[in-house]
């Protein structure tokens, strides 16, 4: 086969490239018409020898299936504004979103992921006590600024809240950025704080398309590094005001190397610039559901109404008043027919009584739902339990199912400490070095150095355990085999800090003894194991 020349056949929305021999050509010169059947028959041939049946057009379940092949933004941009919208629309109206998102939030962030100050003691060349000093004055400060409601720009949340709205915003909206800000008050030595902006009011400047510089509000550089954040002034849903001003806010703008804004979203295909809402997915099964479930409700509803028809063959008439059980009971209003208590019924002749029963309830409808919430429950990484809170299986498989989801949820734990937890703590820092409130010798001078005093764990909501007695026998075991620690098993089990905890139970323990209650305990029934 000549692969001097070869050209491009449309077969069932793609192009195939087929190379021509000496015969193809000479066939041309004879009869065209004939030249293009022979390279479309070896095009369709080509097409056919393919080891996925999934892309073959001739199979009757993919026939008419041709979606688009677009980069990230080309398949999200376009949709994001509708899925934002339905999204905040069934988290606001549908029980089942709002109590998927809640419960995601509820567990990933709870009552706030809390710092523990982590030094890399080698590397600071410190010794334990030095660096445990240093880690408690840390904890001490950051707990000034952070449980204050001036780390809010709008002094409304503390840093907890901050934590709790940013990530509920990033499941509901897709993402939000938060910006670092500084004013000084008279409240707080620190004057750095954050503001959250609304996925929304990040936009192109006067709502212009996009292009490969300028996308979804964002404007990147040649290698596809975001540079500049395009902020609304307004919510471009403000009824208020129809004013339309745009803020410019550079990702890095002054020497510090700190970021002027964080971006917080999920990524998923490279060279996305905004990110998709949580139930984006779901949207349609979700909303389906719901419009079913009133239904249904309403159904129950209209078959709780016991309705009553009155046929008659004569014409013209109407129903005759209905006479409760009371003899000298007035006669109702004309057009007022109700049925009562005991009531007796007159009927003329030729009428009769008939009853509608709706059939409900629909004894398919439980199973029906369970179907669609087991499909939904994959697609948000929910064990179908976890999703509607009923727990009704054995021990192993209820324990199974809060494993799968605590999997999850850690995962997502893991993301909001390196995307906004790790950031801002840093920022906070860099203010509290300057100022002198923390000691950190050669914090701006060596990356190494600065890394070493920032090494921080975040210590939010503890699992939970389905058997109380049997978890609590498995971190004994864990810490008798040396694979687990104190701190590792009280943030697991109840989600606290066990350094905070530890000189509170010293305190106990030396009073208990003092009262002569400590030996009372050691001398009690032995363990039934």
């Amino acid at each position: 086969m000549s692969r001097e020349k070869a050209i491009k056949i449309p077969v069932a929305g793609r192009q195939i490239e087929i190379g021509r021999t000496l015969v193809d050509r000479v066939i041309e010169n004879i009869s065209p018409s004939r030249a293009l059947q022979r390279m479309q028959s070896r095009a369709l041939l080509a097409l056919h020898t393919g080891g996925y049946e999934g892309a073959k057009p001739d199979r009757g379940a993919t026939k008419a299936w041709w979606p688009t092949a677009s980069d990230a933004d080309g398949d999200l941009l376009g949709d994001l504004g509708a899925l934002r919208s339905r999204s905040r629309d069934l988290v606001r109206n549908s029980p089942l979103a709002g109590g998927a998102l809640s419960s995601v939030v509820t567990n990933v962030v709870g009552s706030g992921l809390l710092l523990q100050s982590r030094l890399d003691r080698k590397i600071l060349k410190l010794t334990d006590e030095q660096a445990d000093q240093w880690e408690s004055t840390t904890e001490r400060e950051w707990r000034l600024w952070s449980e204050s409601l001036n780390s809010d720009f709008c002094r409304t949340l503390d840093f907890t809240g901050i934590q709790e709205l940013a990530f509920r915003q990033t499941l509901e909206n897709g993402d939000i950025f938060i910006l670092r800000r500084h004013r000084q008050r008279q409240t707080s030595p620190y004057s750095l704080c954050l503001q959250l902006v609304e996925a929304d009011r990040v936009c192109n400047p006067d709502f212009a398309p996009d292009n490969p510089q300028l996308s979804g509000g964002i404007t990147k550089d040649p290698d596809g590094a975001p540079v500049q954040y395009h902020i609304l002034k307004q919510h471009p849903g403000n009824l208020v005001s129809a004013a339309r001003e745009w803020v410019t806010v550079p990702v890095y703008g002054d020497k510090s190397g700190l970021r002027t804004a964080l971006h917080l979203f999920k990524i998923q295909r490279p060279g996305q610039s905004r990110g998709i809402p949580y139930l984006a997915p779901v949207i349609e099964p979700l909303k389906q559901l719901a419009r079913y479930t009133e239904a249904e409700i309403m159904a129950a509803v209209v078959s709780g109404m016991f309705t009553v028809f009155v046929k008659n063959d004569i014409p013209g008439a109407g129903l005759a008043p209905m006479n409760g059980v009371v003899p000298d009971a007035p006669a109702p209003a004309d057009g007022d027919y109700q049925l009562a208590p005991g009531a007796i019924v007159d009927l003329n002749r030729n009428e009769s009584i008939e009853t509608a029963n709706p059939g409900r309830p629909n004894t398919a409808f439980d199973p029906f739902v369970q179907a669609v919430l087991r499909q939904i429950g994959v697609a948000l990484e929910l064990p179908y339990e976890f999703l509607i809170k009923h727990y009704t299986s054995s021990y192993t498989a209820a324990r199974a199912a809060i494993l799968d989801a605590w999997r999850f949820f850690m995962v997502r734990r893991d993301w909001l400490e390196r995307a906004l937890c790790a950031p801002v703590y840093e920022m906070w820092m860099v203010e509290a070095v300057a100022l002198g409130r923390i000691n950190a010798p050669g914090f701006f001078g060596d990356p190494i150095i600065r890394k070493a005093w920032l090494g921080a764990e975040w210590i939010g909501p503890s699992r939970g355990q389905v058997d109380e007695l049997k978890e609590i026998k498995a971190a004994k075991e864990r810490l008798s085999l040396g694979i687990s620690t104190l701190a590792e098993e009280t943030s697991q089990l109840t989600g606290g800090d066990w350094e905070r905890k530890h000189p509170q139970r010293v305190k106990e323990v030396a009073r208990r003894r003092a009262d002569g209650l400590e030996e009372k305990l050691e001398t009690g029934a032995p363990d039934e194991d």
